[in-house]
C-alpha cells in the first residue's frame, strides 16, 4: 500500500468517525399533532421545529406528525407522559375530566375575546404548570383557537332550536352543552370530522372558523353562528425527562423558540379569525349574527357550566378564577 492510499484511508476513517460522532450527538424528537398540516397551529409547530433546528445547528431535530397520524388527539398527552413521544400538542379542554383546571378555557362566555383569553391563560398557567409537573410534563407554550361559534344544518334562533341535533362533542364541555340544550352528543375528533359530516353522523357542532374551513364543513352545513363563546387553547408539552436530557444550550434554544411560537401563534390566530369568516362566506356558508335570544340562552348555559366547574375545581379553581377576575 503506497503513502497516498494510506493517507486516503486515514482521512476516510477520520471522516467516518466525525460523521458517527455527529450522528450520536444529534437528538431526534417526535411531535404528534391532531390537526391538518395546513392548519395555522400545525404551521406554527413546523416553524417552531425549524427554529429549534437552526438554533441548535441541527443538534435537536423535531419531526411534526400532523392530523393524528402518529397518535390520535386523546392519546397524545399520555404518549408524551409515557415517553412514547418526547413532545406533543394537545387541546387542553380535552382533559377536563382528568382535572378541571384543564377545562377552564372551554367554559362558554367566561373569556370571549383575545384580551380576555390572554388574561385567563396567565391566570391558569401556575396551576397548569403544577399539575403537569406532577405528571412528568412541562408546558412550553399555548396558542388559542379563534372564538367558537355554532355550525348547524339550519339557522338557530334560540337554544330550543338545537334540540335533537346530532352534535359533535370533542371535549367534556361540548358534551355538556349538548346535554343542556337537548342535542345528541357524538364524540368525533378533528381528524374524523369531515367524514362524520359527510355521512350524516353529525349535523352540528361548536368550533372556530378555522375548523370549519379546514374540514370543508361548508360542503355539508350552511350556517355558522358567530357566538364568540370561548377561545380554547392548544398546548405544546414536553416530557420532562427528555427535556432534562438536553444540554443547557439546547434547552435554552427550545425555550426561546417556544416563546417566539407563542407570540407568533396568538398573533396569527387573531389575524386569521376574520379571514376564516370571509373564506367560509365565499364558500357559501351564511355567517349569522346570533339573535338576542340565542345569546341569552347560551350565556345561561355558560352560567350553569361555570357553577358545575367551580364545584369540581375546588380551591385551586377558585384561585384561578380570582386571579382572572382581579
Amino acid at each position: 500500500m503506497n503513502k497516498t492510499s494510506r493517507l486516503a484511508i486515514a482521512l476516510g476513517t477520520i471522516a467516518l468517525g466525525l460523521a458517527a460522532g455527529a450522528a450520536q450527538a444529534q437528538t431526534k424528537w417526535d411531535l404528534p399533532a391532531a390537526y391538518p398540516a395546513s392548519n395555522f397551529h400545525t404551521e406554527n409547530l413546523v416553524q417552531f421545529a425549524d427554529d429549534v433546528d437552526k438554533a441548535t445547528g441541527g443538534k435537536l431535530k423535531i419531526t411534526v406528525h400532523a392530523n393524528g397520524s402518529l397518535f390520535k388527539a386523546p392519546e397524545i398527552k399520555r404518549a408524551v407522559q409515557g415517553g412514547q413521544a418526547q413532545i406533543g400538542e394537545i387541546l387542553l379542554v380535552n382533559f377536563e375530566n382528568e382535572n378541571a383546571i384543564f377545562g377552564i378555557d372551554g367554559l362558554p362566555f367566561l373569556a370571549t375575546g383575545y384580551e380576555e383569553a390572554k388574561k385567563l391563560a396567565v391566570a391558569q398557567k401556575p396551576a397548569l404548570d403544577k399539575i403537569l409537573a406532577g405528571q412528568g410534563i412541562k408546558l412550553l407554550y399555548s396558542v388559542p383557537w379563534p372564538p367558537q361559534g355554532i355550525y348547524a344544518n339550519k339557522e338557530i334562533n334560540a337554544a330550543a332550536d338545537m334540540r335533537g341535533l346530532k352534535w359533535r362533542a370533542y371535549s367534556p364541555a361540548t358534551a355538556k352543552i349538548a346535554e343542556l340544550v337537548g342535542a345528541q352528543p357524538v364524540t368525533v375528533q378533528a381528524a374524523e370530522l369531515s367524514q362524520a359530516l359527510a355521512t350524516g353522523l353529525v349535523n352540528s357542532y361548536m368550533s372556530s372558523g378555522s375548523t370549519g374551513y379546514d374540514t370543508k364543513t361548508y360542503e355539508t352545513l350552511k350556517f355558522w353562528h358567530d357566538t364568540q363563546a370561548w377561545l380554547p387553547k392548544n398546548a405544546i408539552i414536553v416530557n420532562v425527562a427528555a427535556f432534562n436530557a438536553l444540554d443547557a444550550a439546547t434547552q435554552q434554544a427550545v425555550l426561546k423558540a417556544a416563546t417566539d411560537a407563542e407570540l407568533r401563534g396568538w398573533k396569527i390566530s387573531q389575524e386569521k379569525n376574520d379571514w376564516y369568516k370571509k373564506a367560509l362566506a365565499e364558500k357559501g356558508m351564511k355567517i349569522v349574527t346570533p339573535t338576542a335570544k340565542l345569546s341569552t340562552d347560551m350565556k345561561q348555559v355558560g352560567s350553569v357550566m361555570l357553577v358545575d366547574w367551580e364545584k369540581k375545581a375546588g380551591a385551586e379553581g377558585a384561585a384561578v378564577l380570582a386571579a382572572y377576575r382581579k
